[in-house]
């Protein structure tokens, strides 16, 4: 069996969807502090699903997941994610995605586990020297999150060596999107990603565009915006890598091309067939004026590249939205 951890959140329970489609069992570990039960009761209708509730930062909860469970490999996607939120506080960053992390990697040695796919990100690099970034671009992250996923990165190296724990460490770029048949799709709270807040942008709340006066083609950020079943589909190939005796390595996963924030503004009322109410603000502090993947190396390695577009992210992440408004108020599950 394959366990996910973290797999009640958005990028986990797609992973999740796409496993079970292709005939996998897996187990979901989840706090449900950020995930939903909701997602684990829509994907249980799809296949095998045994859903844990339990911490990472308890051994004893993950102990208990390698002891009734016959676990071939793991895929880790237990963090705290936001940017801001970890320079305000770091403690909660290093002590949940480094130490729960931790938790998760003794566990796996003491059961004999030696295969692992590990939710990394492209804040490992900090501020970029160049653009594409490559896998060799300098690790300098500049908040915790960075920080804690590449202590993480660092970790995994030294038990490899130690202990032959195989990992693949994949760093994103920005997830967009949903399932393409609105079976499930992101849902924080709060939401602070660019598409779902332009998306539910309306008469009541407007839209803010941070900057417009970058070094780019139309002044707004430039970021690298990768469909999130695209994403599930590298942890697919990340796990068949692994399965065949791969080495420890690392992937940049995105599409190896930019839209900035007014190009996906337009994209989204293109989709919504309405105008977006805005307000143009302030830079905000630390955001990078272009942030793109060279994907290259998953390419050649992996045999993976993207297959959706801006469009079809936008339009997945519309539909889910309407789907979601529905299961809030408990119309549909």
């Amino acid at each position: 069996m394959i366990l996910i951890t973290g797999g009640a959140g958005y990028i986990g329970s797609h992973l999740a969807m796409a496993l079970l489609e292709s005939g996998n069992d897996i187990v979901i570990f989840d706090s449900l502090e950020l995930g939903h039960i909701e997602i684990i009761n829509i994907l249980k209708k799809y296949g095998n699903v045994k859903f844990i509730q339990g911490n990472l930062k308890n051994i004893d909860d993950i102990r208990g997941v390698f002891l009734v469970n016959k676990i071939d490999s793991v895929v880790h996607f237990a963090a705290y994610s936001q940017v801001a939120e970890s320079v305000n506080n770091p403690q909660k960053y290093y002590y949940n995605n480094v130490y729960g992390t931790l938790n998760l990697l003794n566990a796996m040695k003491e059961f004999g586990v030696n295969k692992i796919v590990f939710s990394s990100t492209a804040a490992t690099y900090g501020e970029p020297e160049y653009v594409p970034i490559d896998e060799n671009h300098p690790q300098r992250p500049i908040n915790a999150y960075g920080n804690s996923k590449l202590m993480v990165e660092r970790i995994m190296d030294d038990y490899d060596r130690a202990y032959g724990i195989k990992s693949v460490r994949l760093r994103y770029f920005n997830v967009a999107g949903a399932d393409s048949k609105a079976r499930i799709g992101e849902w924080h709270e709060p939401e602070t990603h660019l598409i779902p807040n332009i998306l539910k942008a309306d008469e009541n709340k407007t839209f803010k565009m941070f900057g417009t006066d970058y070094d780019t083609p139309d002044g707004t950020c430039v970021r690298d915006y990768i469909n999130v079943e695209d994403l599930a589909n590298a942890h697919i190939k990340a796990l068949e890598y692994l399965n065949r005796s791969g080495k420890t390595d690392y992937f940049n996963l995105g599409t190896g091309q930019g839209d900035s924030v007014k190009d996906v503004f337009n994209a989204c009322e293109d989709v919504l067939g309405r105008k977006v109410p805005l307000e143009i603000c302030p830079r905000r502090a630390g955001d990078p004026a272009k942030l793109v993947a060279d994907n290259k190396k998953a390419l050649s390695i992996l045999g993976w590249k993207p297959e959706k577009t801006l469009f079809d992210s936008i339009n997945s992440a519309n539909e889910w939205e309407k789907r979601l408004a529905k299961i809030k108020s408990g119309i549909v599950l």
